[in-house]
C-alpha cells in the first residue's frame, strides 16, 4: 500500500429502487452486500458507488448547475481524495467498515439521468467508483476514514551465471522494467518494481519465487533459463511453484514469431499463478523479453482481477 490519506463523509445516500436519484440520509448500516436499503446492494462487485465532493463542486462551477446530493447516483460523497487517480483494488476504511475499489466509472444512462439531460454532462463515468464490502459496520455523515492506494508489488528476476558474476551487464530484466512502467505509465495503477539477478541456481529461484508469495507480491517475472542448456531450469521450478499454470500465451508467442525464426520454438517459458500472484517464465534476450511482454501485459491487469475474484468486463 501507498501512505494513506484522511477522507470525510459529506453524504450517504440509498434508493429503494435503481434508476431513481439516491436520497441522503444520516447514517447507513454496511453488511456484506452493501448499504442495507439500498437498491443497488447485493452479490456482486459493485455494491457501493463513490465519488469525491471535489468532482461534484468540480461540476458544478463547469456548468453553473447545483448538484443534491445523490443526484450522480452515488452512495457516499467524500472529500479530501481525488477519485480521478484511484484504481481497483485501493480501499478505503471507516472505523469497522472496509471497501475495496473494483470498478473505475460506468456508463452513462443518457436518457435517464437527469443531470445529463440538463447539462449535456455526466462525471459518473470518469471520476465515479465502485466497491465491494470487504467488513461491514456503520457509517454516519462526517465519519473520517483513510484511503488506502493499492500498489502493484512486481518483481523482476534475471537468471545468470554470468550476469550474477559481473561478467556483463544485464540487459533484459532492466527491459523487463521499462516496459511495465511505459504500459502503466497512462494507466491508474501503481507499480512498486523490484530487480535482482541470480545465478542459473533452481534453489535460488524457488527461495525467491516463496519469498515473493509470502511478502504479498502480484507478479513475479524471470528472465533466462527457459532453454534446453544444462543450467536451464526456471521453466519446471515456475511450472512447480504455480498452482494454475497458463499455457495459451507462451504458446501464442511461441508459434508467432516461430514462424520466421524457428529458435523461438525451442523456448520453454511458462506461465501460471499461486494464490494472487502471476509468475512468467522469459527467455533471456532483449528481443524475446519484448515479444513477450507484448502479449503478456495485454491479459495483465485483467489476470490481477481475476485473482483477486473480480470477474470484471
Amino acid at each position: 500500500m501507498s501512505d494513506p490519506s484522511e477522507v470525510r463523509i459529506v453524504s450517504i445516500n440509498l434508493s429503494q429502487e435503481k434508476g431513481t436519484i439516491k436520497m441522503p440520509c444520516e447514517q447507513a448500516e454496511v453488511d456484506e452486500r452493501g448499504l442495507v436499503g439500498d437498491a443497488h446492494a447485493g452479490d456482486w462487485h459493485r455494491q457501493i458507488s463513490m465519488l469525491a465532493q471535489e468532482s461534484i463542486e468540480r461540476f458544478e462551477a463547469k456548468t453553473g448547475r447545483g448538484v443534491g446530493p445523490g443526484e450522480f447516483g452515488e452512495n457516499l460523497a467524500i472529500q479530501g481524495v481525488d477519485l480521478r487517480a484511484a484504481s481497483i483494488l485501493d480501499r478505503f476504511v471507516f472505523g469497522s467498515v472496509e471497501l475495496e475499489v473494483t470498478q473505475i466509472g460506468k456508463r452513462c444512462h443518457g436518457d435517464d439521468c437527469e443531470i445529463f439531460q440538463s447539462t449535456g454532462k455526466c462525471i459518473m463515468p470518469t471520476e465515479g467508483i465502485f466497491c465491494r464490502v470487504l467488513s461491514g459496520g456503520q457509517l454516519n455523515c462526517e465519519d473520517m476514514g483513510q484511503y488506502l492506494p493499492r500498489t502493484l508489488d512486481i518483481r523482476v528476476i534475471t537468471l545468470s551465471d554470468r550476469a550474477s558474476a559481473g561478467v556483463y551487464t544485464d540487459r533484459s530484466g532492466p527491459r523487463i522494467r521499462q516496459l511495465l512502467e511505459e504500459h502503466f505509465a497512462s494507466r491508474r495503477w501503481r507499480l512498486a518494481i523490484t530487480d535482482s539477478i541470480l545465478p542459473d541456481d533452481a534453489a535460488q529461484l524457488r527461495a525467491a519465487l516463496a519469498g515473493a508469495l509470502t511478502a504479498g507480491a502480484d507478479a513475479v517475472f524471470t528472465t533466462g533459463g527457459t532453454g534446453v542448456g544444462p543450467r536451464d531450469s526456471a521453466p519446471e521450478v515456475v511450472s512447480d511453484f504455480c498452482e494454475k499454470l497458463v499455457p495459451g500465451i507462451m504458446d501464442f508467442v511461441r508459434l508467432k514469431y516461430g514462424r520466421n525464426n524457428p529458435n523461438a520454438l525451442l523456448s520453454r517459458s511458462v506461465a501460471g499463478t499461486s494464490a494472487t500472484m502471476q509468475a512468467y517464465a522469459l527467455p533471456g534476450s532483449v528481443k524475446a523479453v519484448e515479444e513477450y511482454m507484448g502479449e503478456i501485459l495485454k491479459t495483465f491487469t485483467h489476470v490481477v482481477c481475476m485473482l483477486h475474484g473480480l470477474d470484471v468486463h
